[in-house]
């Protein structure tokens, strides 16, 4: 007569032949639950193997919608509950199981579907994690996509400007941003930038700064001056709508001058621009209105100032500015110092001096914001200029 093996101390007893068939018809119904990252295949596949291998009359699995055989509900005579909870204890559906004609199970059958239900949870929680990790690698792809597109939109080359020198640079808080910078070069020599900031920060200011970019180039090749550029820039994106409203711009226009050297400003509710003079005082650009497309019929007023030999030019978005070492703000004062007193006459050095010192005070803390900025200078004397 075989061994027999007691299980769950209930008297009952397999044979030792019976126990190796049992466990291997386990691992086979093991295999084939596994055998998907669908989580709706990995649930078919249990109801079957329930029904077909056990031959049950029902089964089910709670708020699915999906059943085999018998629907079993809740007055079923003898219907069983087998709950499936992923690694962090917390349910994610229940396995209802009908017996034929509602009796009891037997101690095989019932040793089968609670190691079958372990396995199931085990199955549905790695094909709702595939699930999700396939939806992010989607979203990422894309958004790595729109990354390369707005990099695309910035100037991909700098203008070159006999006695001047010029750079930009810029890095999105995430992979895209609601910063934007364009250089437009006028029929009449002159040069026309604009920075600006998109508010808020992400994929939703980042649709909002292309839809910027191309009404501010639209308007730009026409050489309208800059109040009534700002102007109608403004009244463009108030009547995009409330949603667009929510995403105003503050934003800066320059036009370069640069034989006469002259500058003309108009700052809609941006930050200020630093103007560094040889033996003068740092003057600032301030906003001479609100900014575009929170008020409509909003009017500005252009600031014309002088550019002489030696001088430099720094327009940022206040990403530069909102940079913590804890609750300490390097704020507007501490960049307009550093812009002032950076060695450097070529403006690509003042920027990289300025992001070294950024990165410094944050002491390698995570970037918050969008940031741009733009430096402009002008050579002392033809000695200074490179070849």
């Amino acid at each position: 007569m075989a061994a027999g093996v007691e299980l769950h101390g209930n008297g009952e007893t397999i044979d030792l032949q019976q126990q190796v068939a049992r466990l291997q018809a386990l691992l086979e119904a093991s295999r084939q639950v596994h055998s998907t990252i669908r989580e709706e295949e990995v649930l078919e596949q249990v109801l079957r193997i329930v029904v077909r291998e056990l031959e049950m009359a029902g089964a089910a699995f709670a708020g699915t919608g999906l059943s085999y055989g018998e629907e079993p509900v809740d007055d079923t005579p003898g219907l069983l509950r087998y709950p499936l909870d992923n690694r962090d204890s917390v349910r994610m559906t229940d396995m209802l199981v009908a017996p034929p004609d509602g009796r009891e199970l037997t101690l095989y059958e019932a040793d089968f579907l609670e190691g079958l239900s372990l396995q199931a949870a085990v199955a549905l929680e790695n094909a709702r994690n595939h699930k999700r990790n396939l939806a992010f690698a989607r979203v990422q792809q894309d958004l790595d996509a729109a990354r390369n597109i707005q990099r695309s939109l910035l100037p991909q080359t700098m203008p070159e400007i006999p006695g001047y020198s010029l750079a930009f640079r810029s890095a999105t808080c995430y992979e895209v941003g609601g910063d934007y910078l364009d250089i437009v070069e006028q029929p009449d020599g002159s040069l026309l930038i604009a920075v600006a900031d998109v508010a808020g920060k992400g994929l939703t200011s980042a649709i909002v700064s292309v839809g910027f970019r191309s009404a501010f180039r639209a308007m730009a090749v026409t050489g309208m001056p800059l109040d009534e550029l700002a102007a109608r820039m403004n009244q463009q994106h108030w009547q995009e709508g409330e949603e667009t409203r929510r995403r105003y711009v503050t934003a800066i226009f320059l036009r370069l001058h640069p034989e006469a050297g002259e500058l003309e400003v108009v700052n809609a509710g941006h930050n200020p621009g630093f103007l560094v003079e040889p033996g003068e005082p740092p003057h600032e650009f301030n906003a001479a209105g609100t900014p575009l497309g929170l008020l409509p019929g909003m009017s500005y007023s252009i600031e014309k100032h002088g550019f002489k030999r030696g001088s430099r030019l720094l327009f940022y978005t206040d990403g530069l500015t909102e940079v913590f070492r804890g609750d300490e703000e390097f704020g507007p004062e501490r960049l307009l110092d550093e812009f002032s007193k950076c060695p450097s006459q070529k403006a690509d050095g003042i920027l990289n001096a300025l992001w070294t010192t950024l990165e410094e005070f944050s002491a390698g803390g995570p970037q918050a914001d969008d940031m741009t900025a733009l430096a402009l200078c002008r050579w002392k004397n033809e000695a200074e200029m490179p070849a």
